[in-house]
Order: C-alpha cells, then structure tokens, then sequence
C-alpha cells in the first residue's frame, strides 16, 4: 500500500495484461473480470484458512472462498491429506472405485431426500441433467424458475422473465435458440400470488420447479415464510417435480442444506460446491423412483468421463465426514452468528452516515446490499446502489477484507474464521463506511 492508501497492485496487473490476449476478458468465468466493481482483478498466490493471499503478496480476509465451497477455508490439512492420498493411486481411471458410493452414502445420511445419486462434474451440468430427467419422468416440457436464481449455463436456463407472470422466457443469450427458451417460464422470487396465479394457468404442463432454497446469485435473499411450503403444495397438486438446486446452499445453511433448514423435501436435489472440497464437482439425485429413469438403468441418457473422479470424491468425503464432526457441536450456528454481527456492524454504520442498507445472514451465507427497503427478489436486489456497493468493496479490499465483486452475489464465511477475523472485519466495515 502506498501513501495514499492505495494497494499497488503491478504483478496483478501484468497479469491481467497478459491473460486478455489469450481468454476471453482475460478471465475463464466473467464475474471474475470485476466488471461490477471497476479495476482488474485480483490474482491470487495462495491461500491458508480463512485467508488469501495476492500476487501482490496482499493478504484478505476471505469471505468469497472460491465462491461458496470452501466450507473448511484454503488448503485444509485433511482435506490435503485426503487428495494426496488419491493422487498417489491415480488422477482416473473410468471405471468405478469406492470412493463413489461412500460419497453417495454421506450424501444421502446428511439429505435423506437423496435416496440415488449421480455424480458429475459442475452445478451446470447437474442442473441441466436434473431437468432432462424431470421431463422424461413426467413426459411433459415446461420448466419453471425464478427470475434472479442462477442456475448455470445450460440454455434452458439461460432465460429472462416476460411481462407477465406465465410468460415464456426469452433467450438471455446469443446462442440460445428461442425455441429452447420457450419451454422456460420465469417468475419473481418470493410472489406467492405469482407462483399461484403461473400453477392455475399451466400446472398441468409443467414439468419441474427448480428454485434455490436461499437465492444466492441476486446477493443473498432468504425465502419469506410459507413460500416454500407452498410452492411444494402446488407441484404435488399438479403432478410437477420439485428440484431444489443446492449447489450453494447444500452443507452451507445446514448440515441437511435448505431442505433440512426449511423442513421441505424435494423430489430432486442438485448440489455441487461443497462436495468437491474445493475440486471441480457436481451431482444430482432424489427419489429412487425418478433416478432409475437414468442410464444405464432407464432410457435418460447421461455420461461423463470424469464423474466421480478419485481425487474430487477424495476431497468431498474428507468435507462431509467434517461437517458430520462438527455440525452437531454448533458449527451452523457459529457461522450464522458471526454473519449477523457483521451484518449488524455494516447496518450500525450506514445508518450513521445516512446510507440506506439492507442485509440477513443464514447458515454460512450473508447478504450486503445498499438498498432503501427489504431485499426479497430480484426486482427489489436489482435497485440496490451498485456503485456505492463498489466503493465500499475497494475500502474493504485496502483494510484486508475481500467480498465477491458484485453487489448481486452471496458473501460466505467457513468454518475457520475465527473472533480474530471476526473483530477485524467488523472494525473494517465501519472504517470503510465512515470513509464515505
């Protein structure tokens, strides 16, 4: 940092210099180009803990955690110990090991929900296969998610809201063929007259609901009471599936993830991040019923070269056997407490200053928005300040903290940041703020 405060940042930059002529923007996943919040990004060295440390040789207290799966923070030793052990017997092999159905049996001990599971390798490409098994279960076409959920890449949902409440999507892509979209239909997260209205119009012919329990890719927004409830009432009245897409929240807000939390069970779970321990995975499961429709079983067709590959599976049981370790001894809690007093200090202080704020804290998730009234859809996170959210981001980033680089992204904590962090970050976010 020099004497005005600002972090130099000459090897971060070189890098990125260099990086543009080869990826696309420079980066292998957009939100990592810091568009949101203006400057380049960050390259990183490394990382320990709840800790990260910058080409720069820079270190942040680390509240993005490779965006959610860090539930044990960087480079934890068991779960090191873990992929070590795997990589001395191989990277893959294509055919099965063990490893697989002892990351299926933990899977289904912590989400009973999870009766048969199938391994892949992304959120993507489990949430693109859970909705290929839905139609074919129930042999009908339309799916419906929530405007402001992300969940991946796959064209089907690459898709935006209509002007009314059971409108078909349009593409939200170049590349996505509008007659993919058509088959999408999008409404506002948390409107239970919406959700009604969208059943009484087409229940019949819809397929499968596919919601994140908490919204994680709109900042944080929790589910407002009975919408979930009611959302499972609707799809069993109408024969439709319901998919809860945990690839965030799954071992995040709980142990048993959102269905656990909420006490809803779905018929399908995908789930990804945490699984992996930090490696590239992904997975999809339920009812026994719907998941014998997959091949080789059934006639829905699915593969992948490296699903469940050894050192991914490694990584992940050494992660779920923690969280049953640690779980019953108030590890979700800890978490929640720890979100909610930084969300305190962050609403103290703007308050103070005048700054309109919002912000709600779940399990190992937090939410951040600068923003006049409760954040509970996409509508209301869309009117967020985006630009204070990016000043606040780059104070935060010179007083040693990082959030994601976006005000419309879920902040996380793990399990090893500690009161030390904890009282850091806190005088942090109201330096920053009283800096305005």
């Amino acid at each position: 940092m020099d004497n005005d405060g600002i972090l130099q940042m000459e090897k971060s930059e070189k890098a990125f210099q260099e990086a543009v002529k080869w990826l696309p923007g420079g980066v292998n996943s957009p939100v990592r180009a810091f568009l949101a919040v203006g400057g380049n990004p960050i390259y990183i060295r490394q990382g320990s803990g709840p800790h990260i440390e910058s080409l720069d040789g820079h270190s942040y207290i680390d509240y993005l955690l490779s965006w959610g799966p860090l539930l044990f923070g960087h480079a934890h030793p068991r779960i090191k110990a873990a992929v070590t052990e795997a990589l001395e017997k191989g990277t893959s092999f294509g055919l099965p090991t063990i490893a697989e159905t002892v990351m299926a049996q933990k899977v289904n001990q912590l989400m009973p929900a999870v009766e048969v599971v199938r391994m892949v390798n992304s959120g993507t490409e489990a949430t693109m296969s859970a909705l290929r098994l839905a139609r074919a279960f129930t042999k009908r076409n339309i799916i419906v998610k929530f405007e402001g959920c992300y969940h991946g890449h796959s064209d089907a949902l690459l898709v935006k809201a209509g002007s009314g409440v059971a409108t078909l999507g349009l593409p939200d892509s170049p590349g996505v063929p509008e007659g993919i979209a058509h088959y999408t239909a999008t409404v506002p997260y948390n409107q239970v007259e919406a959700l009604q209205e969208l059943f009484a119009q087409m229940g019949e012919q819809i397929a499968a609901v596919i919601v994140e329990p908490v919204a994680g890719n709109m900042g944080c927004i929790l589910p407002q009471s009975g919408y979930l409830e009611e959302l499972r009432r609707l799809t069993q009245k109408y024969g439709t599936l319901l998919i809860f897409d945990e690839v965030m929240t799954g071992f995040r807000v709980a142990a048993g993830g959102g269905q656990e939390r909420f006490g809803i069970r779905p018929d399908l779970v995908t789930l990804g991040k945490v699984i992996g321990g930090g490696l590239p995975v992904g997975a999809y499961g339920g009812r026994r019923d719907i998941m014998e429709w997959v091949a080789p079983n059934g006639p829905v067709y699915q593969a992948g070269t490296l699903s469940g590959n050894p050192l991914a599976m490694a990584a992940g049981i050494a992660a779920l056997t923690m969280i049953e370790e640690e779980a019953p001894n108030g590890l979700y809690s800890k978490m929640e407490q720890y979100g909610q007093q930084i969300v305190s200090v962050f609403l103290q202080a703007c308050q103070a200053k005048g700054i309109p704020a919002y912000g709600h804290a779940i399990g190992g998730m937090f939410g951040l928005f600068f923003n006049e009234g409760a954040v509970v859809d996409y509508q209301s996170a869309a009117q967020s300040d985006k630009k204070m959210f990016a000043q606040f981001f780059h104070a935060l980033l010179k007083r040693g903290v990082l959030l994601p680089p976006s005000q419309l992204e879920s902040c996380f904590l793990s399990a090893v940041h500690g009161q030390e962090e904890l009282s850091r970050t806190c005088e942090a976010v109201d330096s920053a703020i009283r800096s305005f």
